[in-house]
């Protein structure tokens, strides 16, 4: 009786053939997930936009509700109207531009600089026959990889 044979293994071409006629069904269900996804994504979006704005809204109703009832007291201890508005005018523009000056040190994070300092190149300069022969600089204290306290309290900061 002869020795059964054992089934041909496919060659690696035909493996490759294979995966060229699944590849358009595993990338369609890919793209439909993301697209399902995206959608689902869109209409989160959506209602998170709307509840801000509602939330902003009530927070704004509320500030108000706050400072007339602040100028009713000041008016009701004997402030003169004018008086009391001009000091919650004062307090709210002194808040403001605590605000906007706060904006205004946050503004240059916006720009990535530390991933834009790595990940630019230097100029590449003509080597000098003097340079040749001295040793290349060394490394600027931000491309190190020590903690930086002034980083470490600003993210702090903004937490």
């Amino acid at each position: 009786m002869p020795a059964p044979e054992a089934a041909p293994q496919p060659s690696w071409l035909a493996a490759l053939h294979d995966l060229a006629r699944e590849l358009p069904g595993l990338v369609s269900d890919r793209i439909e997930l993301l697209s399902l996804e995206l959608r689902r994504a869109g209409l989160a979006l959506a209602q998170i936009v709307a509840l801000v704005v509602a939330g902003a809204i009530l927070g704004l109703t509320a500030w108000l509700a706050l400072w007339g009832c602040i100028v009713g007291a000041l008016v009701a201890a004997g402030l003169p109207w004018t008086g009391a508005l001009l000091a919650v005018l004062l307090v709210n523009l002194a808040a403001c531009a605590a605000l906007l000056l706060r904006v205004r040190t946050l503004l240059p994070l916006l720009g990535l600089p530390a991933t834009r300092r790595h990940l630019t190149l230097p100029p590449a300069a003509a080597p000098s026959p003097s340079s040749a022969a001295s040793p290349p600089p060394p490394a600027p204290a931000a491309d190190r990889h020590e903690p930086r306290p002034e980083l470490d309290a600003r993210t702090a900061a903004t937490r």
